[in-house]
């Protein structure tokens, strides 16, 4: 068996005693990196609209503003494992959030529409690798019946950023124009630096060194994941698999990544260590958060636009609404890194599930005339639920798995989640998209001289704004228009019933899994795996 899929060793997870004393430096230190690269991929879609007029391009090339981001930040992730035994972690650390700055500044001070791709290829360059390296250095620093709470700590920068992102990105697009979404980082990612420069350290058991560098699995990896990623985020444009381009994204990226698979299950010194996968725990929790990230990101991606669409709030506002989510969630993210050491977490997790799932079912059941006093309730439910669920599947996922292999570990975990997101957001679209026209298809069957209710509204709509100067035949179509807009927004909200109901599907998906997750409980509450 290899060593990547034994459970550690009774003590072999305790940190170095130096970490100790400095245990809550290391956490905001590297938390701030986790929250700056994390934000960024939301504070952006805020701005997206400002950015297509200071740059003369239409919806679906502006969006390539967001895509190529992420493109190089989830390639950057998956190799964060293989970029620490080269350079160091530290070392890397830092690098990467110098990057990730100096590519801020650019993509700011960006004149051009190349110029400001290029630039947030940068930026995603160094932002990818700054969440699985936190996550990793966090696990290592707290001791072994502190785990929970670490990854509490983990979860205020990973889960709250993308509330934080659409207010915050709204805000500062509107007050000082869309640059200052990337001048912002500047002085936070200074201090984040010269935290990490004073009280991150490595480890002495860290690997170091590359006998050879895996060129193939670099090339195979970055194409595989530059095929994923376009084709979830261009395929509902492109209407999927009607465009002959998708298709054949999706062959090429299929063919490149099962290539991928073969050659770094072959090679002595892989670019990414998928042999951590004979790690049932960590295999059964990589399962669990991709689920999760489709069902988690699905909800980021749908609430703003119904509120923006169908309630017509600005970004701003909309930002506001969602902010009850996550200040349940910082509240209750202590509370659940308590619990992590007295509670088997499967349990937790499946709390956490039918939590949110009770929320989901509210939000399934709203109506166009919904206000705040008919969300925020739902969304504070759903911001005190998931906690119990990424806490406790990102501690228990990573517990079994070897100190050595913790940063590769964590980027192959983050990577699962990010595509779970990307998935999210593809699938969302394209329910909210198909379902709307199902819906209004339906509705606009009822639209015809034999139902009395349209009847009756068509003749009072005729007779007012013929009362209000227009003439009988302009009268009549005008009000034929309005009741057409009154069937989409209807067939609309019906559509994001329908999400709300499917994603409410998704969390209960996870719950097979989560009950295969092979934990018991190990010396002083930490939960390790049963050797397979």
């Amino acid at each position: 068996m290899n060593s990547s899929s034994l459970p550690p060793k009774a003590g072999g997870q305790a940190p170095p005693a130096q970490y100790s004393p400095n245990k809550w430096a290391v956490a905001v230190s590297v938390v701030l990196g986790a929250f700056m690269a994390i934000m960024d991929v939301n504070v952006v879609n805020v701005a997206l609209p400002h950015m297509m007029g200071s740059f003369g391009q239409n919806l679906s090339a502006i969006t390539w503003v967001a895509t190529s981001y992420s493109i190089a930040a989830v390639i950057m992730l998956t190799m964060s494992g293989w970029w620490v035994r080269l350079l160091g972690r530290k070392n890397f650390y830092l690098l990467s959030f110098v990057v990730f700055t100096v590519g801020s500044i650019l993509a700011g001070m960006s004149h051009t529409f190349p110029e400001m791709i290029a630039c947030r290829v940068l930026q995603g360059m160094g932002g990818g690798s700054l969440v699985p390296l936190a996550q990793a250095i966090l696990r290592e620093t707290f001791p072994r019946n502190e785990q929970g709470m670490a990854m509490a700590i983990f979860s205020m920068g990973v889960v709250v950023a993308p509330a934080v992102g659409p207010v915050l990105g709204g805000w500062l697009t509107d007050q000082y124009g869309w640059q200052w979404i990337f001048y912002i980082n500047i002085p936070v990612s200074v201090v984040g630096m010269l935290l990490v420069s004073l009280f991150v350290f490595d480890p002495p058991y860290l690997q170091r060194g590359v006998k050879r560098i895996d060129v193939a699995g670099i090339v195979l990896l970055t194409l595989g994941l530059t095929g994923l990623q376009v084709f979830l985020e261009r395929g509902q444009q492109e209407n999927w698999f009607e465009s002959s381009w998708i298709a054949w994204t999706a062959v090429f990226t299929v063919i490149t990544l099962l290539a991928l698979v073969v050659w770094e299950l072959s090679v002595e010194e892989p670019v990414v260590n998928l042999r951590i996968f004979k790690n049932a725990q960590f295999r059964m929790g990589v399962v669990v958060i991709l689920l999760f990230g489709i069902a988690l990101y699905g909800t980021s991606f749908i609430l703003p636009q119904f509120t923006q669409q169908l309630l017509n709030y600005p970004a701003y506002q909309s930002g506001l609404v969602l902010m009850p989510r996550a200040i349940a969630l910082i509240c209750v993210l202590p509370l659940v890194g308590k619990l992590y050491n007295l509670v088997d977490p499967r349990a937790l997790i499946l709390y956490g599930i039918a939590v949110v799932n009770v929320s989901y079912f509210q939000l399934a059941h709203l109506a166009t005339t919904a206000g705040q006093g008919n969300i925020v309730p739902s969304l504070l439910l759903m911001g005190s639920g998931l906690p119990f669920i990424f806490i406790s599947l990102s501690t228990v996922a990573l517990s079994s798995v070897e100190k050595e292999l913790m940063t590769s570990a964590s980027g192959l975990f983050n990577l699962f989640q990010q595509v779970g997101g990307n998935i999210g957001y593809a699938v969302m679209a394209t329910l909210f998209e198909r379902n709307s026209q199902v819906h209004h298809v339906y509705l606009a069957e009822h639209i015809n001289p034999f139902n009395p209710n349209f009847e009756r509204f068509f003749h009072q709509a005729t007779a007012f704004l013929y009362r209000q100067g227009m003439s009988l035949g302009t009268a009549k179509q005008a009000a034929m228009d309005l009741i057409n807009r009154l069937v989409t927004q209807q067939a609309q909200m019906m559509a994001y019933n329908d999400i709300s109901m499917f994603l409410m599907f998704m969390f209960f998906t996870c719950v097979p899994f989560v009950l295969m997750i092979p934990v018991y409980k190990g010396h002083s509450g930490t939960v390790e795996a049963r050797e397979m």
